[in-house]
């Protein structure tokens, strides 16, 4: 999550963010609340890494709508590529992870 550090705001491209309401019913203003909320869990995406860096997040909105975003970095802007409700399966790793973080703050 180092990478994320240095970042100073959101790039969007008018066709993803209008691809993720319509495919997803994702409005960009939730996408950028992710990065705000905790935990975050971030990894890169290495199977579609092959021309830039790209990673993926699991995280929450501040209404607690849980989101699976593909992005890259822009220099120090954040450029979301692809977003939507985390599966099943996600899920259940991020509220673990939720679980585990206010296990440790208490």
């Amino acid at each position: 999550m180092e990478e994320l550090r240095e970042c100073k705001g959101f790039q969007w491209d008018a066709a993803n963010v209008d691809k993720n309401w319509f495919t997803h019913r994702v409005f960009w203003t939730e996408c950028e609340e992710v990065f705000f909320n905790q935990p975050l869990i971030m990894a890169q995406d290495k199977k579609h890494s092959l021309s830039e860096h790209r990673y993926y997040v699991l995280g929450q909105t501040d209404a607690g709508r849980g989101f699976f975003m593909v992005f890259t970095l822009r220099g120090s802007l954040i450029r979301v590529i692809s977003a939507r409700g985390m599966s099943k399966k996600e899920r259940s790793i991020y509220y673990d992870a939720k679980k585990e973080s206010n296990q440790e703050s208490t």
